[in-house]
Formats: C-alpha cells, sequence, structure tokens
C-alpha cells in the first residue's frame, strides 16, 4: 500500500510539473525599466526602450505570447534563476562571471562604456586612444589604463551597483578609485550633475541619452571601453539548463532565443530598432 501511494505522489508529482511547463508557454522576460535607452518607461510608467521593443520583436518570431516584468537590476539575475521569469532583458552584458551563474544567448547589441564629467571638468578631453578593447591588450589599452590612472587618482567615480562598471572600477586597472555606487542609473546621473562626482562610469548611451532629454552639459571623456571586464556584447540572460522538465524548456528557450536573433538581424529589425533608440546601429 505505502509502495502505490509513493508510486500515485511521484505520477502526480511528474503531471504537475508537465503541466506548469505548459501552461507557463508564456515567455516572461525580465527588464529593469531605469537604464534609458536600454529600457525605460514613459509618463503613464508603460516600459518602453531598445530592449522593450527588441523583446516583442523576438516574441514574434518565436510565435509566443511574452509578458515583459520590471524587476530591480541588483536583483536580476536572483530572479532568474528563482524562476519570477524566464530570460533577461537589461542592457546585461555577456561576461564569464555572469556565466558562472547563467547562461547567454548570442549577443544582440554591443555596449560600449564611458567615462563622463560635467562639461569645463579637469577630467574632459582626457588624452587617451579613442577606444580599447581590453581583451586585446596592446600598447594602445597600457597608455590608456596609465593615463586613467592618474587622472582619476583621489576622483569620486559614481557608478550603479553590482554592473562590469563597478567591477572595472574596483579591479585596479586604474588604480585605487573613490567609487561611489548607486541603485540606478538615474540616481547616478543626477549626481554627477549636482556635482556629487568627479566623473561616472556606465554604457556610454546611458550618458548621452541623459544629456540630450536633460539638457545638463554631460559629456563623454576618455576611451571607450570593450572587452574583458566589460564583457562580450549584451544578449538575453537565461537559466543554466536542467535535467528535469523545466530544465529541459529552458534549452528551447536557449534555441529559440537565437534563432529569433539570427531572423531579427537577418532582416534588418535589430538594427532598425537600435537606431530608433540610439541614434545608431549597435547591433552585433
Amino acid at each position: 500500500m505505502n509502495i502505490f501511494k509513493k508510486t500515485i505522489f511521484s505520477v502526480l508529482a511528474s503531471l504537475l510539473i508537465i503541466f506548469s511547463v505548459n501552461a507557463n508557454d508564456k515567455i516572461r522576460i525580465g527588464t529593469e525599466g531605469a537604464y534609458p535607452p536600454w529600457n525605460s518607461k514613459d509618463a503613464s510608467g508603460k516600459l518602453i526602450g531598445f530592449e522593450v521593443e527588441l523583446a516583442w520583436a523576438l516574441c514574434r518570431y518565436m510565435e509566443k505570447q511574452c509578458v515583459i516584468v520590471e524587476q530591480d537590476w541588483d536583483g536580476m539575475i536572483p530572479a532568474l534563476v528563482m524562476r519570477k521569469f524566464d530570460a533577461i532583458m537589461a542592457g546585461m552584458s555577456i561576461t564569464d562571471e555572469r556565466k558562472k551563474t547563467i547562461t547567454f544567448s548570442q549577443g544582440y547589441a554591443d555596449e560600449v562604456a564611458s567615462l563622463a564629467v560635467m562639461k569645463g571638468s579637469s577630467l574632459e578631453g582626457l588624452d587617451t586612444p579613442e577606444g580599447i578593447n581590453l581583451s586585446l591588450g596592446g600598447s594602445d589599452v597600457t597608455k590608456a589604463l596609465k593615463t586613467l590612472t592618474g587622472a582619476l587618482a583621489g576622483k569620486t567615480v559614481c557608478v550603479q551597483t553590482a554592473t562590469i562598471h563597478q567591477n572595472f572600477l574596483d579591479s585596479g586597472d586604474v588604480g585605487k578609485v573613490d567609487v561611489r555606487t548607486y541603485k540606478t542609473q538615474d540616481e547616478v546621473n543626477l549626481d554627477l550633475a549636482s556635482g556629487r562626482c568627479d566623473a561616472a562610469l556606465a554604457a556610454a548611451v546611458a550618458f548621452t541619452d541623459y544629456a540630450e532629454k536633460s539638457g545638463k552639459p554631460v559629456v563623454l571623456t576618455g576611451p571607450t571601453f570593450s572587452g574583458g571586464a566589460f564583457g562580450n556584447g549584451v544578449g538575453v540572460g537565461l537559466r543554466q539548463a536542467g535535467d528535469d522538465a523545466i530544465g529541459k524548456r529552458d534549452a528551447e528557450l536557449l534555441k529559440a532565443f537565437n534563432k529569433a536573433i539570427n531572423e531579427a538581424r537577418k532582416n534588418g529589425d535589430i538594427s532598425r530598432i537600435a537606431t530608433k533608440w540610439f541614434g545608431f546601429d549597435a547591433s552585433m
């Protein structure tokens, strides 16, 4: 009798898992809603931005119904792992560190980083190579890091917490910097404009978007950064596949996103959406 009950319980548990996967065929995509122009909210509170529009496009290619879920940045990966949603589209760069916890689709956009200061700052117009890829190394990288180390010594640099930008500043590659962290990029922008930061570090387009919309004299300085701690483009973050029914669904979801990204790229949708929100083609 006990064996019979255990067998029935096991069958019912399996059926519940299968039912939950099928019933939850709608894809839930997490985004921050506070990192314009990647993702943000309009005056009515509606989620908008490059990744929001791209998410809808990818869902059409996958022929799936989707729901976009708002999530604070610092809880983004834990919420994905805990199955609050199925995927992340939130300006999240593909890095080796993050791959220890989640997996990524192929990249859909480039996200070069840059320092920003207020016009007239002593840090404006730093003499460095225009753009550096930390993964490549070489004399340009060495020169840029040396210049930044000297320029940022004793300065306060503001950055959003739990980002590749904070990781870079904490790495020691530009010496000892007074790093001030914030929950959102909006808070970084506001404190930079108010003079509480000597400089700030984020995606270059986050600063240019803020300068354009606010009218504040925020300017980029130094090189643009990519590679190394800054990752290899931005992709869809997904749970690592497991052996159970939900884990197998995660594996299928990865394939579906990769296929959809390929189709969207081939048809020019990513380029079109990126140009609309960034003012240039940031597609990979």
